[in-house]
């Protein structure tokens, strides 16, 4: 059947559909990541935000297209996550801008708000780069328009849209060299061709393959319980199991080899060191939450399976006796500073250490868990300051951060700080005396005083810039750029240092990770000393996951 006009049910059809297509593909648009380091993230961003936008569409229930779009681009605003996340919501930004007002509209006004969207987009880009998702929404966008001049059927118009964007996703390695050595296409233009799809089959009533309910996040499940948890427990001394005990399981094959994994045995056997248990596993990893009594058993108990990683422990009993402090007596309002600094840092050593060289607040997140425009806006009204300076620490994280100092809209500036090196060198040259611009500036250019290495595994066989990598080799990682591999941490760090560190350098710290042992410390301090004997040195436990070793040098 025709569909001539588009209205804001059938608008919010698509959208819903969209979302879930992509959520049914998030593995396998992380998986096109260029590097072969286990930061593959573009998928579960991409997902995050549009999901959000989903969810903000299915608060109202509206036959105006306009009014969607306005919801759609709200939704994607505040829970944009990483760059793939930010472009998402400017091109749906740029859309709804363009029907805003109108309460249906047809095969040319819905060609022309796909070009409102790329508009917008690359405005939002300081640098834009083709054989990107910019490319494969700007070549789709400009197909619509010229079929729209002579085709009045929106479905029609979405199947050339579609068809476009998968012609123009196969073309992204001849624009990126990367890609085309690497042997994959763009993973943002992939993820944007799956949401399309999603759009074409809810216009044609069709179910895409696969669709499966939207199942809720571990983090929405965690919050489930603890709202239970809370319900159930008036008084403090009420609570049985006292520790909120959160962490994931790495699986060891050689652990496994002696003890099998079995998801249902897992639970089962937590399940007698407390309530509250939630158990969600894969082929790689079981993420666990759980309130325990003693969780430290519960840590040994899943040693057995592997290594333990991204660990959370808290006392409810002591959240709920200040919560219950804070009800009897309300506090006064604190008085607002005059600067905050917000930066991002994975790993409670990393961030200790850039709290005491001058972070407000440091929020949780990096390779593998951007925060969401959402999350550095809170933050951002968590220093209680009257000028607020963000330093994202992570490329895929400057555009989000860009974004939040927007929404907010008072004095947010944005240092546009790459890796936590560049954060900490940051940091140490900020100035309370100077004016926000001036802090801004000086920050900025302090950034070119540091080079910033990286340790990582890798999770395919590939080869890169020349170098032949095999899947679990050690990688080194020299500003955005691998320059060594081995088949150990440590080995794989000693060969990152002798790259990075020439004879002007004075100063290195080096922050190891969470897998790291002691014994390749002592070895790594051993090296440092017999092979730059000249340069000053620190060793930080940072107990960041994905990278064994962060390196900054000086």
């Amino acid at each position: 059947m025709s569909i001539t006009t588009l209205d804001g049910k059938h608008f919010a059809r698509m959208i819903q559909s969209g979302a879930q297509n992509l959520q049914n593909n998030v593995e396998f648009v992380d998986a096109l990541n260029v590097f072969p380091v286990p930061d593959g993230d573009t998928g579960t961003n991409m997902n995050l935000s549009m999901s959000s936008g989903a969810k903000e569409v299915g608060t109202k229930e509206t036959e105006n297209i306009g009014e969607v779009g306005q919801l759609l681009a709200r939704g994607l605003l505040m829970g944009a996550r990483g760059n793939s996340g930010v472009i998402l919501s400017q091109l749906f930004r740029g859309f709804a801008k363009s029907i805003e007002g109108k309460t249906v509209v047809d095969s040319e006004e819905f060609a022309a708000a796909f070009q409102a969207g790329v508009e917008t987009a690359y405005k939002a880009v300081m640098k834009p780069i083709e054989g990107t998702i910019l490319t494969v929404a700007k070549e789709s966008a400009e197909k619509a328009l010229n079929i729209a001049k002579t085709e009045k059927d929106v479905t029609l118009v979405m199947k050339a849209v579609l068809e476009e964007a998968k012609a123009s996703l196969k073309r992204t390695p001849d624009l990126l060299p990367i890609l085309k050595e690497v042997g994959v296409v763009d993973s943002g233009g992939q993820g944007l061709v799956i949401i399309y799809e999603g759009f074409l089959a809810s216009l044609e009533g069709k179910n895409l393959p696969n669709v499966t309910e939207v199942q809720p996040s571990m983090n929405e499940l965690v919050n489930a319980e603890h709202h239970k948890n809370a319900q159930g427990h008036m008084n403090t001394e009420d609570i049985k199991f006292g520790y909120c005990t959160e962490f994931m399981v790495k699986f060891d094959d050689n652990k496994l080899a002696s003890f099998p994994f079995s998801e249902e045995a897992f639970r089962n056997d937590l399940s007698e060191f407390g309530d509250s248990l939630l158990v969600v596993a894969d082929d790689d990893l079981v993420k666990v939450h759980i309130h325990a009594e003693h969780p430290g058993e519960v840590l040994t108990y899943g040693q057995r399976y592997g290594s333990l990683i991204n660990l959370k422990i808290e006392n409810m009993r002591e959240q709920h006796s200040t919560i219950v402090q804070k009800t009897e007596k309300p506090s006064l309002p604190k008085k607002q500073k005059e600067y905050g600094i917000v930066t991002v840092a994975m790993g409670q050593g990393v961030s200790a250490l850039l709290e005491s060289i001058g972070a407000t607040v440091v929020l949780q997140g990096g390779q593998t868990m951007n925060p969401s425009t959402e999350d550095l806006v809170k933050a951002i009204e968590d220093t209680n300051a009257k000028k607020v300076i963000i330093l994202p620490n992570n490329s895929n994280i400057v555009m989000t951060a860009e974004q939040a100092a927007d929404v907010v809209g008072k004095d947010v500036v944005v240092v546009p700080s790459k890796t936590v090196p560049q954060g900490m060198t940051a940091l140490l040259s900020f100035n309370a005396e100077r004016n926000l611009a001036q802090n801004k500036q000086e920050m900025t250019n302090a950034l070119e005083n540091v080079k910033s290495g990286q340790v990582t595994y890798a999770v395919r066989d590939t080869t890169i810039d020349g170098i032949e990598i095999k899947k679990d080799d050690f990688i080194g990682i020299h500003e955005g750029k691998i320059v060594t591999k081995a088949h150990s941490s440590l080995e794989a760090v000693q060969l990152l240092l002798s790259k990075m560190i020439d004879e002007n350098d004075e100063i290195l710290t080096v922050l190891y990770g969470e897998e790291t042992n002691g014994e390749d410390i002592a070895k790594l301090e051993q090296h440092i000393d017999e092979k730059f004997e000249d340069v000053e040195f620190e060793i930080h436990e940072g107990k960041q996951p994905v990278y064994q070793y962060i390196v900054a040098v000086e």
